[in-house]
């Protein structure tokens, strides 16, 4: 029982304390923290509900492999799980005053997305044990991490930044969702040369998840000015 536990679970706090020392010109409150993953969590709820009717009353016709694969990675997972997030984001975050700074975004929807990531992670290595574990702990967990950044860093953009808020905040949802659907839309073709796309896209979006860190954080108007 505490080895599942703990293989579900490191990974999650293992980013969590990435992307919270990563913060580092001014920190969150951790109780906020602490509430974004818990609505992350419970968001698991509505979401589980959501994608058993759209599983059971598909919205296109699913009798290929790749029909299939389209539909549950983009619209039953993709849309469901990313627009849940972002719900939880603009309820909890967006008009909340610790929100004063653009890297505040990716922290708060990584947090959002790791409470959803936890309790998703603890039902797969519960289900089909503990080498499930081991894999999602290098492909899925992350997974939902780099789409946060994704959403954070265009929520931050669209709350904070200079022009084109209504264009990134558009993009905060559509690109999260694109990202993940893609994710599983290969995984779920699963076919013998996924893993050639599957590998190179994992690192892409490895790579650019931490560019929008390191981009936004360069920015952050807490930032100490650097001495001449």
């Amino acid at each position: 029982m505490k080895n599942i536990l703990l293989i579900a679970l490191a990974p999650v706090f293992i980013i969590a304390y990435y992307i919270y020392h990563r913060d580092k010109w001014e920190k969150e409150p951790i109780g906020l923290l602490l509430v974004s993953i818990l609505l992350g969590a419970v968001a698991v709820l509505p979401i589980i509900l959501v994608e058993t009717y759209l599983t059971e009353n598909p919205l296109f016709a699913t009798d290929t492999v790749y029909s299939a694969a389209t539909y549950n990675g983009f619209v039953v997972a993709g849309v469901t799980e990313e627009f849940f997030k972002f719900l939880v984001f603009m309820i909890l975050i967006w008009g909340n005053k610790n929100f004063n700074e653009k890297f505040d975004g990716i922290v708060y929807a990584v947090y959002i997305s790791l409470g959803f990531a936890g309790v998703e992670n603890l039902m797969y290595v519960f289900n089909y044990g503990i080498q499930t574990g081991y894999v999602r702990a290098v492909t899925a967990v992350p997974l939902h991490a780099i789409v946060g950044v994704v959403m954070g860093y265009h929520l931050g953009l669209a709350k904070l930044g200079d022009n084109g808020k209504a264009f990134h905040f558009l993009l905060a949802l559509l690109l999260p969702i694109s990202f993940h659907g893609f994710y599983d839309w290969i995984v779920m073709v699963n076919q013998p040369w996924y893993l050639i796309i599957f590998i190179p896209y994992l690192f892409f979006l490895w790579r650019r998840a931490f560019r929008r860190m390191r981009e936004l954080s360069d920015i952050s108007r807490f930032r100490p000015e650097e001495e001449d």
